[in-house]
């Protein structure tokens, strides 16, 4: 399987690269920094690019059989930008299977039936900024053909995998309060090689 990573510098996306690439997956990462990336494969590409930029999507996706996106807010509007990008991307040459790692509140609300998470009047979060723009993001690819899914962790520190952990479609796992790095990025590369979770949001935690 040939698979584009975005975000592989990050925290589960070093992770994700490491096992596609133990698994003898090939395995082309869009990074603005390839002397950030530490491994070393012939079954890896680095291409020096920008997510945001329509040039370099399209230059990433071609070829490729499935994309897994960790890439986070930034405190700007990147996830929306590149979203669109992406979608465009995917359908001109004909892949039609995405995960991106997305957050907990942008899961349904228990206790406020018809608000995400973030919305509801106990939110602790400061801020919606990043829960918002997340949520665009799940909406531009629900409103696409592609074979997507929005992998939604809770409170997500380091840490390696345990192997055991919930999921639940569209709902954060009852009394979940974390979920470590590891566990995240196993799933999420697993979530990536079928398509059990198509078409849905999967909160994960303990």
């Amino acid at each position: 399987m040939h698979i584009l990573l975005l975000g592989a510098t990050g925290r589960v996306g070093q992770r994700i690269l490491q096992q596609a690439l133990k698994d003898n997956h090939a395995v082309t990462a869009l990074v603005r920094s390839p002397d950030k990336v530490t491994a070393v494969s012939d079954q890896l590409t680095l291409l020096r690019g920008d997510a945001c930029c329509a040039a370099d999507i399209d230059a990433a996706v071609r070829g490729v059989d499935v994309v897994i996106s960790c890439l986070g807010t930034d405190g700007s509007t990147v996830l929306t930008a590149y979203t669109s990008l992406l979608i465009g991307a995917m359908q001109t040459h004909g892949v039609s299977r995405v995960v991106t790692v997305g957050t907990a509140g942008i899961l349904q609300s228990r206790e406020h039936p018809g608000l995400l998470r973030y919305e509801a009047p106990d939110t602790r979060r400061s801020s919606t900024r990043a829960a918002e723009e997340h949520r665009r993001a799940w909406e531009l690819l629900a409103e696409s053909d592609l074979h997507w899914t929005v992998v939604c962790p809770t409170y997500l520190p380091g840490g390696e995998p345990q192997g055991q952990y919930r999921v639940e479609r569209d709902f954060l796992p009852d009394g979940g309060t974390s979920i470590t790095v590891g566990d995240t990025a196993a799933f999420t590369y697993r979530v990536a090689c079928d398509d059990e979770y198509a078409g849905c949001r999967v909160g994960l935690a303990y």
